[in-house]
């Protein structure tokens, strides 16, 4: 029988895990690796395979539901089944768009404006829930559903307004590429230098690199007289799949990834007598 110290104990301990990666350089090689084989991955399974639209979104939100079940029941960040589910939910991200879009005729304008509007409506749910929309604090099962259909909409949000520029803009593949990775850029400067919001500025970064991975998974895949390297959906796919692959690997190794910070608690979770230091400390990890 536990003693109510030892429950103290294993409570602090699963307190303690955060589910998603430490924002470090890698995350964001990785983040738009994933989200360039989201891109290429989609066309090659959908056309080049001749899956079709239908028959490749059904295939791949199964395989994220069993991905999901998995991430959900891990204790802790585990790299390779995190990075597996965001290249899964990125693939699949693109697949509504592209169902909507392509399948139902919706015009690009529209779905940009509805997937921005679920996305604002997820992260006020999130913040009234939680008080906190930081990836800092992922440590229970009900900020995990509000991260993953977070990021879930950011993917479906970045691909059609990624296509909504590529389309009223007409810039080109690597053009895009460069304007997008300038926005971020920028991004990163007011989060550095102005001090702009780290949770606002991490989020707007999220979403930007949805299109910047896409613009360049096009770049690369795309035959030459439109604006590609014609390297097709195959060779890309599988370039970027090695990559992400090799800094997994890495990551799993040299741990460079872990966020072993203290998540706060959660409103709904009981902290013992003596998680005082813990509360102060997790909060101020909520709000970065």
């Amino acid at each position: 029988m536990m003693t109510p110290e030892s429950r103290t104990a294993a409570w602090a301990a699963r307190r303690a895990l955060n589910k998603v990666p430490a924002v470090t350089v890698y995350f964001w090689i990785i983040k738009i690796l994933c989200t360039t084989v989201g891109e290429t991955a989609a066309d090659f399974l959908s056309s080049t395979l001749n899956f079709g639209l239908t028959n490749t979104t059904y295939v791949m939100a199964v395989l994220l539901a069993v991905f999901l079940f998995f991430q959900f029941r891990a204790r802790a960040y585990t790299p390779w089944l995190y990075w597996v589910t965001v290249a899964l939910i990125s693939v699949v991200g693109t697949l509504i768009t592209d169902n909507l879009t392509d399948g139902l005729g919706v015009s690009l304008v529209v779905t940009t404006v509805v997937f921005g509007i679920a996305l604002i409506v997820t992260f006020a749910t999130w913040y009234a829930a939680e008080r906190t929309l930081s990836i800092h604090s992922i440590s229970t099962t009900r900020r995990e559903g509000f991260y993953w259909l977070t990021i879930l909409f950011t993917f479906a949000l970045g691909t059609a307004s990624g296509d909504l520029v590529a389309e009223r803009l007409n810039l080109g593949y690597f053009p895009s590429a460069a304007m997008f990775a300038a926005v971020i850029g920028l991004i990163a400067l007011a989060h550095g230098m102005v001090k702009v919001n780290a949770v606002l500025t991490f989020w707007l970064a999220y979403i930007l690199t949805r299109p910047l991975g896409a613009s360049l998974g096009d770049y690369l895949s795309q035959p030459r007289e439109e604006g590609g390297l014609g390297l097709g959906t195959v060779v890309t796919s599988v370039l970027f799949l090695i990559a992400i692959l090799g800094f997994v690997v890495y990551l799993t190794v040299s741990k460079r990834d872990q966020d072993v910070r203290v998540a706060a608690p959660s409103a709904h979770t009981r902290p013992s007598s003596s998680g005082r230091a813990r509360r102060a400390a997790g909060s101020r990890y909520d709000r970065r």
